[in-house]
C-alpha cells in the first residue's frame, strides 16, 4: 500500500485530527502509543490517520497496533496484518477469551458494556507490557453523541466521554484522536481506499441501545443536516453557569 492522501482525505480526516490532538496535548514527544486496531472501519483509520501524523508532527513518538482476540470462532485477521504490514507496523495480537466469559460463562443479557470493560482492561494491561505510556481508541463524533444521548435518556445525566483521560489505575493516558471527525467521513475513507473490513462475529452486534439511539440521531440529522458539527461546538464550548445546580442546605 503506497502510503498517500488526497487533498479531500488531508482536509476531512488528517487535519481535523491534527486539530484535536494539538487542541488536547494528546500526543507528546517520546511517546509510545498503543493503538486499538480491531479490523473494523474506525480502528483502522485511526491507525491511517495517526500514521500520517507521524509523519508530520514535530513531536517523534511510536506506534503500537494491538488487536485482541476475543475466542469467536471463524475469524480471518490475516487481511488486518497485511494491511498493518503495509502501513509500517507489526501488529501485536493478544489472544483472550472475553468473548465466553460475556455469552458462555456469564450468560449476559446486556452483554456491551462488560465486554467493552474487559476489552478496554485488557487492552491498557498487553499496552503497558510493551511499554506503552498512552493507548489510542478510534470513537469518532458520531460515538461521542450517542454517548451522550444514551446518558441523557437512559440516565438522566448530561456528558460524554473525554477526548483524553488519565487512568490512575492502569496508570495510562487514553486519547481518541478521531472524536472530532464524523463517522459519514471515515466510511467514505474506508470505501474509496478499500480497506478490509473484518466482519464483526458478536452475537449482540446491531442489537444494542446504542443502535437505537444512532438511528434517531440519523433521523435528526436528516432535518438538521449540521447537527453533528453543532454537537462538537456545544460540548467544547459549553458554559457550566448555562446549567441549574442544586445547592445543597
Amino acid at each position: 500500500m503506497e502510503f498517500t492522501l488526497s487533498n479531500t482525505e488531508r482536509k476531512r480526516l488528517v487535519r481535523p485530527a491534527q486539530r484535536i490532538v494539538q487542541a488536547y496535548h494528546m500526543i507528546e514527544d517520546g511517546d509510545r502509543i498503543a493503538v486499538g486496531v480491531s479490523g473494523g472501519k474506525d480502528s483502522s483509520t485511526l491507525l491511517y490517520v495517526l500514521t500520517a501524523l507521524q509523519r508530520q508532527l514535530s513531536v517523534r513518538f511510536e506506534i503500537v497496533p494491538i488487536s485482541l482476540s476475543l475466542g469467536f470462532a471463524g475469524m480471518n485477521m490475516s487481511p488486518l496484518v497485511e494491511f498493518v504490514e503495509k502501513l509500517g507496523h507489526t501488529l501485536h495480537v493478544k489472544e483472550t477469551e472475553i468473548g465466553k466469559v460475556v455469552f458462555d460463562i456469564r450468560q449476559e443479557k446486556n452483554p456491551c458494556s462488560l465486554c467493552a470493560n474487559m476489552r478496554r482492561g485488557t487492552l491498557y494491561e498487553y499496552a503497558k507490557e510493551l511499554d506503552c505510556n498512552k493507548a489510542a481508541l478510534g470513537h469518532h463524533l458520531d460515538d461521542a453523541m450517542e454517548t451522550f444521548f444514551m446518558n441523557l435518556l437512559f440516565n438522566g445525566k448530561m456528558g460524554s466521554f473525554h477526548p483524553k483521560t488519565y487512568l490512575d489505575r492502569a496508570d495510562i493516558t487514553l486519547i481518541r484522536p478521531l472524536v472530532g471527525i464524523e463517522e459519514d467521513t471515515i466510511e467514505r475513507f474506508i470505501e474509496t481506499r478499500n480497506i478490509p473490513i473484518i466482519t464483526n462475529p458478536c452475537p449482540a452486534n446491531k442489537k444494542t441501545k446504542r443502535e437505537e439511539i444512532k438511528q434517531l440521531i440519523d433521523s435528526l440529522s436528516s432535518q438538521y443536516p449540521d447537527l453533528r458539527q453543532k454537537f462538537l461546538h456545544a460540548i467544547q464550548t459549553a458554559d457550566m453557569g448555562d446549567f441549574w445546580h442544586l445547592h445543597q442546605a
